[in-house]
């Protein structure tokens, strides 16, 4: 069965397979962006203590929120979460969803010092980063990232868009050190053996 992977914004996604739906970081109205009507069996906060990451009363139904290390199941959706530090002594949580036999790991807001140790998730299926510095990975950081987790399809998040009111670094700065120009794609639906065989970049459009 395929995973349908939506981007509603910053470092929020909606991650959609048959064991049920997780949501990652949901975004506040002051972001730019908009929920819409979302419900989510889960609800990942990277940084539950920071509103502009942690909107999840935005997302309906009782979804079990969660924001601290442990290792989870809900339903059939099995998540593994750790916990980094930012030298203003913020905490970031890293997520490793997996749903439809692939790991999906989200890494939140992460520092660039956290970021030098990420020996928990390499190798997982789909990676997603921050790519637009305000203290998190520039473009060139998540691109050595990129390449030190090894995932086989990696999706840039937390950069500028038009909707977008927090000053972010553009996509472009992080596509020219990949040096691959990917269209924009309203969503990726992809199952396991669909996955590449080489590490590929795709891009999605933030739902409107």
């Amino acid at each position: 069965m395929a995973i349908e992977i939506t981007w509603l914004g910053r470092t929020c996604f909606r991650l959609k397979g048959r064991e049920g739906v997780v949501v990652t970081d949901p975004v506040p109205p002051d972001s730019g962006y908009s929920l819409g009507k979302l419900s989510a069996d889960v609800v990942t906060l990277s940084r539950r203590a920071d509103p502009a990451y942690s909107y999840h009363e935005g997302v309906d139904g009782d979804p079990v929120l969660l924001d601290a290390p442990g290792e989870y199941e809900v339903g059939g959706i099995l998540v593994n979460s750790f916990a980094t530090q930012s030298p203003n002594g913020m905490r970031n949580m890293l997520f490793v969803v997996e749903l439809e036999g692939m790991r999906i790991a989200h890494l939140g807001v992460i520092s660039p010092e956290a970021a030098k140790r990420l020996d928990d998730i390499k190798g997982v299926d789909i990676l997603l980063l921050p790519v637009g510095g305000a203290g998190s990975l520039t473009g060139a950081l998540a691109t050595d990232v990129m390449a030190t987790v090894d995932a086989k399809l990696a999706i840039p998040m937390h950069y500028r868009t038009d909707a977008e009111t927090m000053a972010l670094d553009p996509l472009d700065k992080f596509l020219k050190e990949t040096g691959s120009k990917p269209e924009p794609e309203p969503k990726i639906t992809i199952t396991k053996t669909q996955l590449p065989t080489e590490l590929t970049v795709r891009v999605l459009e933030p739902r409107s």
